[in-house]
């Protein structure tokens, strides 16, 4: 990319979130992500420089360790021509979302990151002309905690996720609860996999989102009718899993067609494409803390049916899925058992705040950095060493919980022979496709104090929640034969 003959007009708008903006180029396979700022809030060049920086090399010495090679994509920070970047922040505004434009991308500095577009497959430098689905999936945590420092019950037995519902629904986040379960994801039982992600089309939240030819046409944050939509999105499904358009356009030709995508994900997320894989450090037994949640829909439609026990496949250790939720696992203590810590990392600093960069709080995130994360001792020594540690696995773990997979997909031409790309079989057609993580950037260790009183919040709506819902089913209603006491009035 040549960062001195810069057109605002080869790049479009792609998305955005809290912290940065994405624009992606209409011919090669990049995009360009910008940081995100207060109008009021303006940060020195080197600043910014640095902070993109951080990201590159968390991900490049850090995440590429566990994840491996072929699932990291950490990109490189370039410095683009400020008369370029102002020239693109006016020609997308227009496209932004309403409740993302409190702050504004970054037209100062004009530093950004450059990076593969991952709606892409990942096997090609160019746009292609043949057509390309891409699957985003935010699996979100895919255990219960199996700290002895965990002092609810509840969450022993219930996923974070599913309690985190109830909350959201009661505070008008989002409309109604979703039947997505983490734990049946990662379960590695097939059957139910395919609940998990039939549930995450239901309800997609932000948790699932589909593009076609880098286009997004299905997901997103806006609640639409779920049988609508999901008839459009078979409509734009349908050429990649039914090339010879032998199904007519009706109920069952939308059920087929969501099937086939069903069934194509979970088989790739089974599926492991990176062979160099595992690396040096440790994993967790995949046994530790309960398979199921009590409150999957999923366990619950088994338990109506008189069946107690779910079946937990396990999942392959060179698969995605089984990585995420290694590192994930490097949350060891919950965050009930992490808060006491942090307290003493922080207590340190505010005695001694010029020793923050010697403790690596904001980087370098370097080797020396990584190997410190291979530590699974939870033997607490009372060292402000041991506490340190925690804290870093803990942020390193919430990064994982947040992660988002994306799974490209591309149908396979007749005489097309499968080279260097790994192949996914349908019904009827076979699909390119290349498999990668997104989002990890590592979470703020100024955000601990602010997930520790969300646990407390999530919790505690919860219980209530199930308190108030046993109290009804136990309360008969007050007028049982209302419908034996109708007044009937005739005409005098």
């Amino acid at each position: 990319m040549d960062e001195g003959k810069m057109n605002e007009n080869e790049w479009r708008y792609h998305g955005e979130g809290n912290k940065s903006l994405v624009v992606a180029h209409a011919q090669r396979c990049v995009v360009l992500r910008f940081l995100k700022f207060h109008p009021n809030r303006n940060k020195a060049s080197k600043e910014i420089f640095q902070h993109l920086q951080n990201i590159v090399d968390f991900s490049k010495n850090v995440m590429k360790e566990f994840f491996g090679e072929n699932y990291v994509h950490s990109g490189e920070v370039v410095q683009l021509p400020l008369d370029f970047v102002k020239r693109l922040c006016l020609k997308i505004q227009a496209e932004r979302p309403e409740s993302r434009c409190d702050k504004d991308l970054d037209t100062f500095s004009g530093y950004a990151m450059c990076l593969p577009n991952l709606t892409r497959l990942q096997t090609y430098h160019f746009v292609e002309h043949r057509p390309i689905l891409c699957v985003e999936i935010k699996p979100k945590c895919g255990f219960i905690p199996f700290s002895s420092d965990v002092t609810h019950e509840m969450k022993h037995k219930v996923c974070r996720y599913c309690m985190h519902q109830h909350l959201k629904v009661a505070t008008g986040k989002w409309k109604q609860i979703s039947k997505y379960c983490p734990l049946d994801l990662y379960s590695g039982n097939k059957q139910r996999m395919h609940f998990a992600l039939k549930s995450l089309l239901q309800e997609a939240q932000n948790n699932l989102k589909i593009f076609k030819n880098g286009e997004l046409i299905y997901g997103g944050k806006e609640a639409r009718d779920s049988v609508a939509d999901w008839s459009e999105l078979a409509h734009h499904l349908k050429p990649f899993f039914f090339p010879s358009n032998g199904l007519a356009s009706r109920p069952h030709c939308t059920r087929a067609v969501i099937q086939e995508l069903v069934h194509v994900l979970t088989q790739v997320l089974l599926s492991s494409t990176d062979k160099s894989w595992p690396g040096t450090w440790r994993t967790v037994p995949a046994t530790q803390g309960p398979r199921a949640c009590e409150a999957s829909f999923f366990s619950r439609q088994l338990r109506c049916q008189g069946k107690n026990t779910l079946e937990h496949s396990g999942l392959p250790k060179g698969c995605l899925l089984y990585k995420t939720l290694q590192v994930q696992m490097l949350d060891m203590l919950d965050i009930e058992g992490l808060y006491p810590l942090y307290s003493r990392v922080e207590q340190y600093l505010q005695e001694f705040p010029e020793q923050r960069k010697t403790l690596q709080i904001d980087g370098p995130y370097n080797e020396a950095f990584y190997q410190k994360l291979l530590d699974r001792s939870t033997d607490d020594d009372g060292t402000l060493a041991y506490a340190l540690t925690k804290v870093q696995q803990y942020r390193v773990a919430m990064t994982a919980k947040d992660c988002s997979i994306m799974i490209a997909l591309s149908p396979c031409l007749q005489d097309e022979s499968p080279g260097q790309r790994p192949i996914v079989p349908s019904s009827k057609s076979r699909l390119a496709f290349s498999v990668s993580v997104l989002d990890l950037d590592l979470k703020p260790y100024e955000s601990i104090p602010h997930q520790y009183t969300l646990d407390g919040k999530i919790v505690s709506y919860y219980s209530k929640a199930m308190r108030a819902m046993d109290t009804a089913a136990a309360t008969p209603p007050r007028f049982k034969e209302i419908e034996d006491c109708t007044l009937l009035l005739h005409k005098v």
